[in-house]
């Protein structure tokens, strides 16, 4: 499909939006730019089967997310499903703050109820405020603890630069903050963790009480192979979009942020979608699952080969990480290129154009952490997804902020690296090591997944082994227990596969029945 078919469609989608969209939603259309916009587009196109960027334009540069914000919400809430905490008919209150929440919004009433099923659906085809917060309170008691579990969630994903402070992406102060680069790392993350409610993003409409509600996504439908997510917008973000594309034998994702309309926002993703999406790699997929803890990188960047390193001196100390998890098979390893960290000072001038603005600009009434006046921004406190898990050298935060730090972002404990290895003359008292409950593994494995849930990751083996009990017969299954940058994880593997062909063969066999794996050496 080239540009011109491609953004005929679009054309001809807009048109027909003018009679189904929502009142606030055609408002903000016909609306021209907005004097409060300032910052650049930032785009990126990644291969979600070798994650190699395809295309980038400002991918690290700070970015408002807007809506897209909805989409983390929504990855915690379908962990609550996973986790059988919640069921798609558990009702869910409503507070008397989450129905004050500004359009856009359902129009919740305090004290009534609506199922996860719908209010995931409100979320993302009418974007709803409301829902969003209603979701927040009964997943963590609170909008606040809930955009600390966001901010969490997005580091364990390796979305270094990202911070939430709201569960739906209004421009509170401070507002959500993140890149192009790390929604593209969310868009891979929860389609490749959650297969089965990612569904839930094709939604085009849908029925609540005798309202029919349709969503914003206009190219669902009308660009093949568009199978989601998401969309944005506030004065101070620009237009945004987070959309995943599968086809028969590619797949890629790709984020727009901070277009100057819905329609050239859109004709850029179409351009996008039709310029990079040939270039996708048409074979088997050689990038892992993006999950929480992998031990892969999150997104393999085009850089140009590394300058040689000199030697270390002879008798430099050595210091081993913590966890030393395995490249998976075939990952290609291209260096990574140098991410700073995120500056908020960037987007100052945007915040403080946003004084005075109207309805779509709203105060937070309980955001405990905000910018004053010479006061540095909050450090974010955050590391480079890498291949090998590293701790952080402690940030230096100003005296003024540590006590509002410590309460908005719980701090994780650092393990200590061991002692540098004493020479052969000196006797060295060695502590045991943990006995780890797992069988003897040579050669390769394959893994599933991980989680934080040791009992997930044991259940997520068995119903493996129950569904394919010819081809994992002989395989033994076991969970082995990793820690993350402070946070523990399980994962889920079987060993028994002495060469790299059969881990391959086995884990492609159940890629077919929609199972998430890669293989690795043991």
């Amino acid at each position: 499909m080239g540009h011109r078919k491609t953004w005929a469609l679009v054309g001809i989608a807009a048109s027909f939006a003018i009679t189904i969209t929502s009142p606030a939603e055609a408002a903000r259309r016909k609306a021209p730019a907005r004097a409060s916009y300032s910052p650049p587009t930032a785009s990126i196109v990644v291969d979600a089967k070798t994650g190699k960027v395809l295309q980038g334009e400002n991918i690290d540069a700070p970015r408002i997310p807007a809506s897209i914000t909805k989409v983390m919400s929504l990855y915690l809430l379908f962990e609550q499903l996973e986790r059988g905490r919640m069921s798609l008919n558990t009702p869910l209150t409503v507070s008397s703050y989450a129905a004050s929440q500004p359009p856009t919004k359902l129009g919740l009433r305090p004290g009534s109820t609506i199922e996860v099923d719908d209010a995931i659906k409100a979320m993302v085809t009418l974007s709803a405020n409301d829902v969003s917060v209603v979701v927040a309170e009964n997943v963590a008691g609170s909008e606040d603890a809930f955009a600390q579990m966001m901010t969490r969630k997005a580091r364990e994903l390796g979305m270094s630069s990202t911070a939430f402070y709201n569960p739906h992406g209004l421009p509170h102060d401070p507002p959500n903050i993140t890149t192009a680069r790390d929604l593209a790392v969310l868009g891979r993350a929860i389609q490749d963790r959650f297969p089965k409610y990612f569904a839930y993003f094709e939604t085009r409409s849908f029925q609540y009480g005798q309202r029919t509600i349709r969503g914003h996504n206009r190219l669902l439908g009308k660009v093949e192979g568009v199978d989601g997510i998401k969309t944005g917008y506030t004065r101070l973000s620009g237009f945004n979009l987070l959309t995943s594309v599968n086809t028969a034998n590619r797949s890629i994702v790709a984020v727009v942020l901070g277009g100057r309309s819905g329609a050239s926002r859109d004709q850029k993703m179409a351009g996008l979608i039709d310029d990079h999406l040939p270039r996708a790699y048409a074979g088997a997929r050689i990038a892992p699952p993006v999950v929480e803890g992998s031990p892969q990188p999150a997104m393999v960047a085009e850089a140009p080969a590394p300058r040689p390193v000199e030697p270390a001196p002879a008798q430099a100390p050595v210091r081993v990480a913590a966890a030393t998890p395995e490249a998976p098979m075939a990952q290609a390893t291209t260096p990574q290129p140098e991410r700073k960290p995120l500056d908020l000072n960037t987007l100052r001038p945007v915040v403080a154009s946003a004084a005075g603005a109207s309805s779509t600009t709203t105060p937070s009434s309980t955001s405990s952490v905000r910018w004053q006046k010479g006061q540095e921004p909050l450090p974010l406190n955050a590391q480079a997804y890498a291949s090998l898990p590293a701790q952080a050298a402690p940030a230096q935060i100003p005296a003024s902020q540590k006590a509002a730090l410590a309460a908005k972002i719980e701090a994780k404990p650092v393990e200590a690296a061991p002692a540098p290895t004493k020479t052969a003359s000196l006797k060295v008292e060695v502590p045991e090591p943990k006995k780890v409950e797992r069988p003897a593994v040579t050669g390769w494995v394959i893994q599933l997944g991980a989680t934080d849930d040791e009992s997930k990751a044991k259940e997520m083996l068995d119903s493996a082994r129950s569904r394919f009990g010819k081809l994992l017969g002989k395989a033994s299954p076991f969970t082995e227990k990793v820690t993350v940058d402070g946070s523990t994880l399980y994962r889920a593997r079987f060993s028994g596969f002495s060469e790299s062909d059969a881990a391959a063969k086995t884990c492609k066999q159940l890629k077919k029945s929609g199972v998430n794996c890669f293989a690795a050496r043991g």
